[in-house]
């Protein structure tokens, strides 16, 4: 799965997956990570690249496919594109507003929704009639509508006479009042993008979306067909899809632009593009911060989520019910786990980083050969190694403090956005902490006031297990932690914080919010009074970490980015940001290196068939994670129709739900994961192995109308909403 899960962590958004024993495979797969930004290979550019759709690869793509992409072209799919708030991407696929995603980008509307009688993770759920179809508590959409440069006002704001601390708050105020304006003068949501480390800035003007109703999704057990096992794995199986529609007052939205899906789908060896929202990259990182994701970020991450995961299978296994609140968390948390592992694999992979110390020597060599650049640019290496060590003092402490990693749950989160807030809030905008600014508050004011369920049971044994990871990462005489524990145990500490606290009422959370400083000072809420006590600490690393970690990578990566432009030129991407990129690639099967599911040599084809299905659950004697739910069982349907495919183009976590659009704009699939072999792409992209999986439209029209039996939907697919004949019931399978 390629969600970016939205943990609190110092490391960007994780990539996909892994498993133990890679590293010898990963130095086999790095054949083309060289001393170039671009990977190239044998006489053609590879299918690399996450782009701006206002700087896109146009010469590169018509160089090699002989295809344009026209400006309308690039409008229509930019505007036809999602990006999910918890993480995702995804896509407007008709008039009347219905939305495209994977499955496990939408299971937290799922399981918000969910309750011991009705379980939609475990059995799906479809809205015959928009009637039917369920709010989404907090969820919230964003449509990118505009790009604007604003790089000379952000970089201006950094004034020489400055302080390196004071440039650094000079650049976020300056961000927060772009955003503030731009949010004033549009009414829509206005985010200032940091591009190239901060040698470019674009504000991004997205229409937002807060009405939010779920249409159809699968069961869990065939969106994730396969289970852990399968995941980051081809060839693969999976319906990882889930539609919504968006409303606004209490209507379906009617939508100009969207992306009709495909009647006919692919072939190998045809062009597909995929717009999305990936989380993170870390390809253009210095040496001394990919050592400190190898040394200390990465690993203490994975400590992390190991020890969360432990506490969660724990809870699960105490009752049916427990399973069931619980599930949406262990899902996130193995994905995590498996992903971060990849991670580690990939940092440790000696050739990858061989080949990121070269790639940065020749640059260091051309800056230190140019007497200009190197007066400019010689020391920017050393100044981020320097911040880096700073970042390693903190790593801890910030991310449990700061970052709230000491206190896991949802009751926890609100009592510190509170705490937060109601003090931010009496500063001018731009003073604030970013996350508290006017033009953010709208968006943080949905999560604050969410009606979605919290379970108290839950929140309690992830506060425990959190709070014992506390103590072992810092010592019980660390005196923040003697804070916190008061003399009492982690245990005792959660019991006491969860079982009094009335902020799992939206009313109470809303009462206090609007009640300001005065109503926060004169709680006894027992979340807020333990907010309280550790918010000084949290303050003070979080100025730490701005002016002597944050503000010099900021000073010094800007500086960088223009002596790689002096360098190399100004035609590359920028490594990912959770905002909206297109990349391109082929649909192409590969010969795999033994590492994935298959023998080391099998030739693996491009596409997986709906009957295949049938056999891998029958190879794993149709149970556990490979039992078919019986709605599949049942089903009468054509065994020959394109399931899964993969291509080459290059994707990251939070591509997940990313349409993939022929050359007509057309969708013919979604993105859900990338193999096994794609796992070093976070720091090096190479296409000999490494795939993207995407779900094919032509297994979604057959699965709706033959065994979900969603006529409706499959029809508004079919004509995008508007008036027309039914679907057909079935779409050929030859083309494959």
């Amino acid at each position: 799965m390629m969600m970016s899960l939205p943990v609190a962590d110092l490391t960007p958004a994780y990539l996909p997956g892994g498993k133990s024993g890679m590293e010898s495979g990963m130095k086999r797969r790095v054949l083309c990570a060289v001393a170039l930004l671009f990977v190239f290979c044998g006489l053609t550019w590879a299918d690399e690249g996450m782009w701006l759709f206002n700087q896109p690869p146009k010469d590169r793509i018509k160089a090699k496919y002989g295809f344009e992409l026209t400006e309308p072209w690039l409008h229509h799919v930019q505007t036809g594109s999602v990006r999910f708030n918890n993480g995702g991407s995804g896509s407007l696929v008709s008039a009347d507003g219905l939305v495209f995603t994977n499955h496990h980008v939408g299971r937290v509307c799922l399981q918000q929704l969910s309750t011991a009688q009705k379980d939609y993770i475990k059995n799906g759920f479809y809205a015959k009639s928009q009637a039917e179809e369920g709010k989404c508590p907090d969820l919230e959409l964003n449509v990118l509508m505009e790009i604007q440069d604003v790089t000379a006002q952000v970089q201006g704001a950094a004034k020489p006479n400055m302080s390196v601390a004071e440039q650094g708050q000079a650049i976020r105020a300056m961000q927060s009042q772009l955003e503030s304006d731009c949010a004033k003068a549009t009414g829509l949501r206005c985010d200032v993008v940091t591009l190239y480390a901060g040698g470019m800035y674009h504000l991004y003007k997205y229409k937002k979306y807060t009405d939010v109703r779920v249409v159809f999704a699968p069961e869990a057990q065939m969106a994730f067909f396969g289970g852990d096992a399968d995941n980051f794995e081809f060839p693969r199986y999976d319906l990882d899809i889930t539609f919504f529609r968006v409303y606004e007052n209490d209507k379906p939205v009617h939508i100009d632009n969207f992306l009709q899906f495909s009647h006919s789908g692919m072939k190998d060896g045809d062009l597909v593009f995929v717009s999305g929202h990936p989380g993170s990259t870390e390809r253009l990182l210095t040496m001394a911060q990919l050592k400190f994701l190898r040394d200390a970020g990465t690993p203490f991450t994975l400590d992390r989520l190991s020890n969360l995961n432990t506490a969660l299978e724990r809870f699960a296994a105490q009752s049916p019910e427990n399973a069931r609140v619980a599930s949406d968390d262990i899902f996130g948390v193995e994905n995590s786990l498996k992903a971060y592992k990849g991670r580690d694999h990939g940092l440790k992979d000696a050739e990858l980083m061989g080949s990121k110390q070269a790639k940065e020597d020749a640059l260091r060599k051309a800056v230190n050969a140019d007497p200009k650049l190197k007066a400019e640019y010689g020391d920017v290496w050393d100044n981020i190694a320097g911040a880096v060590q700073k970042q390693r003092e903190l790593l801890i402490p910030y991310t449990l403090f700061e970052r709230n990693s000491a206190f896991v749950g949802e009751l926890p989160k609100y009592a510190r956005i509170l705490v937060r807030v109601t003090e931010e809030k009496q500063k001018p905008s731009n003073d604030r902490l970013r996350e508290y600014s006017d033009a953010r508050l709208p968006s943080l004011e949905q999560q604050l006031f969410s009606t979605a369920p919290v379970y108290k049971s839950l929140d309690e044994m992830t506060m425990t297990a959190s709070l014992h990871f506390m103590v072992k990462k810092l010592g019980a005489d660390n005196p923040t932690v003697k804070k916190i524990l008061n003399g009492q145990t982690p245990e005792q500490v959660a019991h006491n914080a969860i079982a009094n606290t009335k902020l799992d009422d939206p009313a109470v959370r809303k009462q206090l919010y609007d009640g300001g400083p005065k109503a926060i000072a004169a709680s006894n809420d027992s979340l807020i009074v333990l907010m309280r006590t550790v918010d000084p600490e949290a303050r003070a690393l979080r100025k730490e970490w701005d002016d002597q970690v944050q503000a010099v990578l900021i000073q010094n990566s800007t500086r960088l980015a223009k002596a790689r432009f002096a360098v190399e030129g100004t035609g590359s991407y920028p490594d990912a940001t959770f905002t909206l990129r297109l990349s391109y690639g082929t649909i192409a099967g590969y010969v795999d290196d033994g590492e994935g599911i298959v023998p080391k040599g099998t030739k693996v084809a491009p596409f997986t068939l709906m009957g295949g299905a049938y056999q891998h659950a029958a190879k794993h004697g149709n149970k556990g994670d490979y039992e078919l739910p019986t709605s599949w069982k049942d089903a009468k349907i054509n065994l020959s129709t394109p399931f899964d495919y993969v291509s080459t183009a290059d994707i990251i976590g939070g591509n997940s739900g990313s349409p993939t659009v022929d050359k007509k704009g057309e969708v013919v699939g979604i993105i859900f994961d990338g193999n096994i072999q794609s796992l070093p792409w976070d720091f090096a992209y190479e296409d000999r192995i490494g795939r993207a999986v995407h779900v094919d439209v032509r297994a979604i029209f057959e699965a709706l109308h033959k065994i979900y039996h969603a006529d409706g939907l499959a029809n508004e697919l079919w004509h995008g909403g508007r008036q027309g004949i039914s679907a057909p019931t079935g779409m050929s399978a030859t083309t494959h």
